[in-house]
């Protein structure tokens, strides 16, 4: 049987894992009394713990929202649960300026696993591999990130300080809709009112964000990141492409993601004795500001396709083409 010190652990470990709890729900756990539990709370209490006892006929204890309790209590699988989503965050660069708190969260994690667990972890870690090579990651403000996501949450504008690609400075009033990660990078999308249109920003570019007075409505339609993911296909580039594809969405997608390329149904008048059905065919309209890879693109889909524009772009899969077919040739 557990001993008492055992059970005011587990009770609050589950004070921990939020709302309230019942006396009667709480003793059924802990194998004790309802009186006993009481007893553990004012333990809990005595170490300034801040246990709230909640009246009414659904009420029980709970502990003060806001605490940042020093005692964390985690299962074995929660804490490597913890340190694998640090070590991805790391290696995806969906991390904040302060790199170092995630190292230093990891280190106090690790100082006190169980050896057999930390044995297990490390075994994790020295087998695990990744399919792409870690790179330097443009991090956002943590200030920033969270001043945002608070905009977001409550529909405040916001005045930010934002630098291009270009390294020009503005001072813009945002209506951010949704914070987006993608590619390991964050974003933000909004509309800038000053010119009332929808706007993608690079997070780790935004030097400063203050909320403003008022409030917007947020639009309907397409949420956050699927208007990060068509900000990209849309945007300025040196080429415009347009190509027509007979295929399902699913097997372009495949190769040309919504965040390269926007698709749209095509219908061609058919040919004579030919069925509509037979005819399935997608427009698909890209900007990009090389061509050269998409000649593979084409030939790794393996489907029809028209080359509308740009005529620089049929020379390339022309030649792509010539040099496959020599190869293919010799002996």
């Amino acid at each position: 049987m557990p001993r008492p010190t055992g059970r005011v652990l587990t009770l609050l470990e589950l004070l921990q894992s939020g709302g309230t709890r019942t006396v009667a729900e709480l003793a059924d756990r802990l194998g004790v009394e309802g009186r006993t539990v009481r007893r553990y709370v004012g333990q809990l209490i005595d170490l300034d713990v801040p246990v709230e006892s909640v009246r009414g006929r659904y009420g029980g204890y709970r502990l003060a929202p806001g605490y940042r309790l020093p005692p964390l209590m985690l299962s074995d699988d929660e804490a490597l649960a913890v340190l694998l989503g640090l070590v991805a965050g790391r290696r995806t660069g969906l991390t904040t300026t302060e790199r170092t708190a995630s190292e230093t969260a990891s280190a106090k994690i690790r100082r006190v696993l169980p050896k057999h667990i930390a044995r297990r972890l490390d075994l994790l870690l020295e087998t695990l591999a990744f399919t792409d090579q870690p790179g330097e990651f443009d991090t956002p403000d943590a200030e920033v990130l969270l001043a945002i996501a608070d905009a977001v949450r409550h529909r405040r504008p916001l005045s930010v300080r934002y630098t291009d690609r270009d390294g020009r400075r503005s001072e813009r009033t945002l209506h951010a809709y949704g914070v987006v990660a993608h590619s390991g990078r964050w974003y933000v999308t909004g509309e800038d009112a000053r010119i009332g249109e929808d706007r993608t920003f690079r997070l780790d570019r935004i030097a400063d964000a203050r909320p403003l007075p008022g409030s917007f409505e947020a639009p309907k339609g397409p949420g956050p990141a699927q208007r990060v993911l068509s900000g990209f296909a849309t945007a300025e580039y040196r080429h415009e492409v347009i190509l027509r594809i007979h295929g399902t969405a699913e097997q372009v997608r495949a190769h040309l993601p919504a965040s390269v390329a926007n698709l749209d149904e095509y219908e061609p008048e058919p040919a004579v004795g030919q069925d509509r059905a037979d005819e399935r065919w997608l427009r698909v309209e890209l900007r990009v500001e090389r061509l050269d890879w998409l000649p593979r693109v084409l030939a790794t889909l393996d489907r029809p396709f028209v080359i509308e524009r740009p005529e620089e772009l049929r020379d390339l899969v022309i030649s792509l083409a010539d040099r496959l077919a020599s190869y293919a040739r010799r002996a």
